[in-house]
């Protein structure tokens, strides 16, 4: 049995924004780690008179949290607080890389908010060119409740698009791994190709795309 907390025991808190005056936004991306889809980012301001609701002491990093308290808590940061969300596509990771994808959708999804009088950046960097003073802060969805209430937003987004993809593209199963590279997704990349959603840069498609397989196990030659 694991003895490590469980990541749902972390509690967020305003702590962060509260070092800054004026209106504070956080700012997270999902999406890094798949084969197929984009990577989603969303920018969350949360008003300091709702930060007395009842809904804001649930707010937790996406990833702990089931899929009904998700929708539940994506209704209530999207009715009460000032936000967005940006897409990157697969073309556009291929062309840019999955690095600089994710931190130019967090900065353009910052952008198309009024600007804040900072931002907390979920993770080690800062996308440039901000338009406000920002921070980055490792394992952010756990600290703020800004970065968590992104995170929520971001997750939920990409889910509904991948669940989406999935109606197209059964094979894949997207509906369950939403993209990334489970044994599943693998061996449906190997019976029935990719998708113009796949990233080909990553580097099971590219094997695929160069050797016909998503993991080529070395040829053997009869002696």
């Amino acid at each position: 049995m694991s003895t490590k907390s469980p990541a749902k025991a972390l509690k967020p808190s305003f702590e962060l924004e509260d070092n800054h005056d004026g209106p504070v936004c956080g700012l997270d991306e999902v999406g890094r780690g798949p084969l197929a889809g984009p990577v989603v980012a969303a920018c969350v301001i949360i008003p300091e008179p709702v930060r007395v609701m009842d809904f804001i002491p649930h707010i937790r990093d996406s990833k702990a949290l089931g899929k009904k308290m998700l929708a539940s808590l994506y209704a209530e940061i999207t009715a009460h607080c000032r936000w967005s969300v940006v897409e990157i596509s697969p073309q556009e990771i291929d062309k840019i890389n999955i690095f600089q994808a994710s931190l130019k959708a967090m900065r353009d999804a910052l952008y198309q908010v009024e600007a804040p009088a900072a931002a907390l950046v979920d993770g080690k960097h800062v996308p440039k060119d901000m338009p406000c003073s920002a921070q980055a802060v490792v394992k952010g969805d756990s600290k703020s409740v800004s970065i968590a209430a992104a995170s929520i937003i971001a997750k939920v987004t990409r889910d509904k698009i991948m669940h989406n993809l999935h109606a197209e593209h059964p094979h894949y199963g997207w509906n369950t791994n939403v993209g990334y590279p489970s044994q599943q997704h693998r061996d449906a990349i190997d019976a029935h190709g990719i998708t113009i959603h796949h990233r080909r840069t990553f580097a099971p498609v590219r094997n695929f795309l160069e050797h016909g397989a998503t993991s080529p196990k070395a040829r053997v030659t009869a002696a």
